[in-house]
């Protein structure tokens, strides 16, 4: 008998008691959503020098959102399909998410992916902190937020990998070296060292002026052996464009997600599936080979072609991670002081003196006349202004942002700085500050480097990329 009793105290240990004392599950969760921001058509189409009306809807824009929870902290990411957003934007829409999810505004990462088909979120008065929203942006604000709450209703236990994928054929820097006495002369009169967008395909090119970054970062989250929850993407590439007349399109950043969502077989999951594809430091980098030009195509044929290889490509990939449930997440933002870009005298001159002496011709675009307008326009800004930066810690990846067109090499130092690896960039958060060269890339002029396409101050690059490995130290 009491033979028996033992037997039967071991069995319950062996059972339900034992398993009590089991570790806890991971309380790590994820979730995601989609929110419309498709503008009205009339509405103009901002990317190119001279805006336009939209005409016709060929895809709706997106802001796509994944909000990730360890248990003690709660990020949420946010890429829409916009060319730019302007900063009030981006603090309007993280109040109110503030306000509805409790998710803290530093915790709230909101970037734009740069399409040129979308209509302006960037306002009249963009650069001013304190900017009164009109209608479409107080509309962008609340549907961002609208969509990370949304994210935030959907949010169950999941698994999480990191991993990267190599795709070099899509990027090519577009910044070159010409043939001493063939560059043409640039809207200052005056003779760069790097033309961008040369010619393709002409004898007079020599070598582009920097690198490119061919390295797809992804994120992926699924429940635990389960469904798709999100994949969260990052490629160094300026948009593909070749649109219709008048076309509101998300570019390649929605047809990948599109298509990924396909590949997975994820388009009617409930809750929804949600692919997002960031842009990467892509300020100097597009999808021109110019030293063997491709023959001209039909309306997004490349882009469906760049969007659906780097979908299948990244696809392929997500077999090949390991998913873990033990992600740590954390957040850093900082608010550094920068100079905005201040005109010579004599650059002041040349534009006061270009607009009294090239009048304006109704239906043409005049590069010195822009330009010299712009000119003005800076010598009306503050001396200084806060400059938005932020890094996110998903597991053992590093993220980190600025609100610029970044040049590929600054990303690249990034990753090769950071303490903590993989890391990458994302561009365009939190605000629409310009093109961000290297000081070694103002030296030779060209597009981007211009002022009123480059506004920080000349060595921003560099305080801003010191300031984000600072933060990933603090989080490493």
């Amino acid at each position: 008998m009491v033979r028996f009793a033992a037997f039967v105290f071991v069995v319950l240990l062996s059972g339900p008691m034992a398993r009590a004392a089991d570790p806890p599950a991971s309380p790590f969760r994820a979730g995601a959503a989609t929110s419309d921001l498709t503008p009205e058509l009339g509405s103009e189409i901002i990317g190119g020098f001279a805006p336009f009306p939209a005409t016709h809807v060929h895809d709706d824009l997106r802001a796509r959102c994944l909000v990730l929870d360890d248990g003690q902290t709660r990020l949420a990411i946010v890429v829409c399909d916009l060319l730019g957003i302007g900063r009030s934007v981006s603090t309007e829409a993280r109040r109110i998410i503030m306000e509805t999810t409790g998710i803290p505004p530093e915790q709230v990462l909101i970037s734009a992916t740069h399409t040129h088909s979308a209509a302006s979120a960037l306002g009249q008065n963009r650069f001013k902190n304190d900017q009164e929203l009109d209608n479409y942006q107080k509309f962008i604000a609340r549907r961002i937020a609208d969509g990370v709450r949304s994210a935030a209703n959907t949010l169950r236990p999941a698994e999480l990998a990191i991993g990267t994928v190599e795709i070099p054929e899509h990027v090519f820097n577009r910044r070159w070296f010409m043939k001493e006495g063939t560059m043409p002369e640039n809207p200052f009169g005056k003779i760069d060292k790097a033309k961008m967008n040369p010619p393709a395909g002409s004898p007079n090119l020599v070598k582009p002026v920097g690198p490119t970054d061919p390295t797809v970062s992804i994120v992926s989250v699924r429940e635990p052996g389960g469904p798709p929850i999100s994949v969260f993407a990052t490629y160094s590439l300026h948009y593909v464009g070749g649109v219709g007349n008048g076309h509101i399109s998300s570019d390649y950043y929605g047809m990948f997600c599109t298509e990924l969502a396909r590949l997975l077989d994820a388009e009617h999951l409930d809750p929804p599936f949600a692919a997002l594809l960031a842009n990467g430091t892509s300020g100097d980098i597009n999808n021109i080979d110019f030293k063997n030009p491709r023959p001209g195509k039909k309306p997004y044929e490349q882009m469906r072609y760049v969007a659906h290889d780097v979908a299948k490509r990244v696809h392929a990939k997500l077999p090949e991670l390991t998913y873990k449930t033990d992600v740590k997440l954390a957040a850093r933002y900082r608010e550094p002081v920068l100079k905005w870009r201040r005109a010579t005298d004599a650059e002041l001159q040349w534009a006061k003196d270009t607009l009294t002496n090239r009048p304006e011709v109704p239906g043409k675009t005049d590069l010195s006349r822009i330009y010299a307008q712009r000119t003005l326009s800076l010598a009306e800004y503050p001396e200084t202004t806060p400059v938005p930066v932020q890094v996110f810690r998903i597991g053992d990846a590093a993220i980190g942002t600025m609100p610029c067109e970044v040049f590929c090499e600054i990303g690249l130092e990034f990753r090769e700085r950071s303490g903590l690896k993989p890391a990458w960039m994302v561009s365009l958060n939190h605000g629409y500050y310009g093109y961000l060269p290297t000081p070694a890339q103002h030296d030779l002029g060209g597009y981007e480097t211009w002022i009123g396409t480059n506004r920080l101050e000349r060595d921003a690059s560099v305080k801003l990329l010191d300031q984000l490995i600072e933060m990933v130290g603090e989080i490493d």
